[in-house]
């Protein structure tokens, strides 16, 4: 019995899916594909192939169980795997359904009325917004309150730092909302738009125009509430405000930058209504979601980048922000200028952004190769070498990190200064040390101390 590659690994993939997140299932499994499978009687030998080395050296080391037991499930009989690095010839990619929720070409024109009327902007969506680990339980949570307006939870408070998709994701459920619902009042604002209003209010006495602007709402939004703190008169507007919402069955969503507990100057009463909702926190994204979030700006300006290029910007730039102005880059250079776009310019875009946040003076990596090997008391021998015991392999990874991020020295570089290692073993190293500093303290220390002693 002849069986079908595509139709094996798609039956593969949708119980892949359900094991991992939708930010790691597109970064490492939409581009991939069977090559051949080869019946030996009991058992079968499967070729799967991976666009980039990279990325097949990721799934062999990472989820080699997870892809053998999905095959073994669909084809009945144990399987033995071999990794490759090819491209598919068919170009398919294998990703989550993109069909726009909710919207009909009918209803298309009322739609788009309605997102300006609420000024808010059509690709902040639940489609468009990549979840890993980090942002999950805040994405279910806005899923959860864009299905039941007033009722899951009132308010729904996102609170996290600079770049990591809290606006996106309060934006995208008054987008599913109009979407659904056209004729609910619906608005998102900032805070300093909803003190400007206040005080405009004031000054041209028409208050009541602005209270009815904002309290007759089924669904506000307010960005950046942080900034209302210390301001009396819109704290005392937004108080009734938020009382008149949430009392006539009307939701409201707020972000800031950090958790209402740790927001100075906000009054107690409002406090304790920001606390008496779902207080949820999004952490910076880590490689897989970066992964994810450059493939899906990048779509969007159709911008043909590769999975390799998608991970170089990963793994050196920590923000959806930043990952989308080196895009924009990318997208001037490639437009404007008809450059052909290449790993050596997608790192040169990358250096750039890199070396405006590094030092003026860019340090002699043999002092950054001592300062390390000092601080961990490992020997230069055995740093450049090639032992992968963990009280060698750790410290050699940071220093990667260190040549990398903080020096701005391209990948190739780095791997030659650090024993002639290839550039992927360097990117590897700079996404792990990023997210080791993201939750381990001792980490961050130590390299703060290593700096010092350059």
């Amino acid at each position: 019995m002849t069986i079908d590659p595509k139709s094996t690994w798609k039956e593969a993939l949708e119980i892949i899916k359900i094991s991992v997140s939708s930010g790691t299932f597109t970064t490492w499994f939409a581009q991939t594909h069977i090559v051949k499978i080869s019946d030996l009687g009991k058992r079968y030998s499967i070729e799967v192939a991976s666009p980039t080395a990279f990325s097949k050296n990721t799934i062999e080391t990472r989820y080699f169980g997870l892809v053998q037991d999905s095959l073994s499930k669909v084809l009945g009989k144990p399987c033995d795997l071999v990794f490759s690095v090819k491209e598919n010839p068919q170009k398919a990619s294998i990703t989550e359904d993109s069909t726009p929720l909710f919207a009909t070409k009918k209803n298309e024109d009322e739609v788009l009325q309605a997102l300006q009327r609420a000024r808010i902007r059509p690709t902040f969506t639940f489609e468009n917004f990549a979840v890993s680990s980090s942002n999950q339980m805040a994405h279910a949570a806005a899923l959860a309150v864009s299905e039941n307006l007033g009722s899951a939870y009132n308010p729904l408070f996102i609170w996290g730092g600079v770049g990591v998709g809290k606006t996106h994701l309060m934006v995208a459920v008054g987008n599913a909302t109009v979407r659904r619902r056209p004729n609910l009042k619906v608005l998102f604002c900032t805070s300093e738009t909803f003190t400007n209003d206040i005080v405009e209010g004031i000054r041209n006495k028409t208050t009541p125009e602005v209270r009815n602007k904002y309290r007759k709402l089924d669904l506000l939004m307010i960005d950046d509430i942080q900034f209302i703190a210390g301001k009396d008169t819109a704290q005392e507007e937004f108080f009734h405000t938020f009382n008149a919402v949430t009392s006539s069955g009307g939701q409201v969503i707020l972000t800031s930058d950090r958790p209402p507990a740790e927001i100075a100057k906000l009054e107690e009463r409002l406090r304790s209504r920001f606390e008496a909702g779902l207080n949820v926190d999004i952490a910076p994204p880590d490689f897989e979601l970066r992964c994810a979030i450059a493939q899906i700006k990048a779509r969007e300006r159709n911008l043909p980048l590769d999975m390799e290029q998608i991970q170089i910007i990963a793994a050196n730039l920590d923000s959806a922000r930043k990952i989308e102005g080196a895009l924009i880059k990318l997208m001037t250079l490639a437009g404007a200028r008809g450059m052909e776009i290449t790993n050596e310019l997608v790192e040169n875009i990358i250096g750039k952004g890199i070396e405006s946040n590094v030092r003026p003076v860019r340090k002699d990596p043999a002092k950054v190769i001592d300062a390390v090997c000092r601080y961990y008391q490992v020997g230069k021998r055995a740093m450049l070498g090639e032992s992968r015991a963990r009280p060698v392999a750790r410290p050699r990874q940071i220093l990667m990190y260190l040549l990398r991020t903080d020096f701005g020295i391209p990948l190739e570089e780095v791997g030659r200064i650090v024993g002639g290692r290839d550039h992927t073993t360097v990117m590897h190293a700079v996404e792990k040390i990023t997210q080791l500093a993201t939750n381990d303290v001792q980490i961050r220390e130590d390299m703060s101390k290593i700096k010092l002693g350059i």
